[in-house]
């Protein structure tokens, strides 16, 4: 479904600022896999999810989805295949707008359209009964702008959207970090419940340990650009933060000290 081959990317190359975000990376997911991504501040995370995105073009490697290349392609291509959910509950949604305009932006997604898109009866039935899966009562409140919405509400509305056309991939980017924790709990839930009910391959980067574990099939932790373990669904299963924390050391030659890592 989604494959990196030795991807690489550098930052200010040639430079006395020159730095390694990404290094010979090699990836692939199967289809289904929901992967989760650990690593320090300047592992190379973000950088990652922005290559698959499109929002960067790598400096050596390949990006495969379902077998067609697509590292040279920009963002508002790749966005048929892919949704992304980004930390910012401000991210990924247009504040003055209303959440019916919002979705059908989400809904037109990787299609042709004219100059404008409309929202008739049946979209509006369509968008009610989608938001009622959220439990938060936004089904009764389309016509509300999306800026008005509290953090998490805009994130419930974000990852709906980003998953509305059952994307071949999704992307979440710590999308639950600027939440506290009783919402971002409530967005890990509906996270679940989305991608087990849609299959959704999906790839989500976080900074708590114990999410990670618990989340998914599979687990990546990134050190320095590159991948420094990568944990299959039958050694997670059984796996502890400090099981974790061991065999980082061990690979790496160093203890994870960044303070933005939650243990659990």
């Amino acid at each position: 479904m989604l494959q990196l081959t030795h991807v690489s990317k550098l930052f200010n190359p040639g430079t006395t600022d020159e730095k390694v975000a990404l290094m010979d990376i090699n990836l692939h997911l199967e289809p289904g896999d929901f992967v989760t991504v650990i690593g320090s501040n300047g592992a190379g995370k973000s950088t990652l999810m922005n290559i698959i995105s499109g929002g960067m073009k790598p400096d050596a490697g390949k990006v495969l989805i379902d077998g067609s290349e697509v590292q040279n392609l920009p963002e508002f291509r790749r966005s048929r295949w892919i949704g992304r959910v980004f930390q910012d509950p401000m991210a990924g949604t247009a504040p003055r707008m209303t959440i019916e305009e919002n979705l059908a932006m989400a809904y037109n997604r990787g299609k042709k359209r004219g100059l404008r898109f409309g929202v008739n009866a049946a979209k509006r039935s369509m968008f009610r009964e989608q938001l009622s899966r959220l439990g938060i009562g936004l089904e009764n409140r389309l016509r509300a702008k999306v800026g008005l919405l509290s953090g998490g509400e805009r994130q419930a509305l974000s990852l709906l959207m980003a998953t509305f056309t059952e994307p071949q991939i999704l992307l979440l980017d710590e999308h639950t970090a600027a939440l506290d924790p009783a919402r971002a709990e409530l967005i890990t839930r509906l996270t679940e419940e989305i991608i087990r009910e849609l299959s959704l391959t999906t790839l989500m980067v976080t900074h708590n340990m114990e999410q990670a574990i618990r989340l998914g099939n599979r687990l990546i932790m990134m050190d320095k650009g590159r991948i420094v373990l990568d944990i299959p669904r039958e050694r997670k299963q059984d796996l502890t933060v400090e099981r974790l924390l061991g065999e980082f050391e061990q690979i790496s030659g160093h203890k994870l000290t960044d303070d933005r890592i939650v243990l659990g």
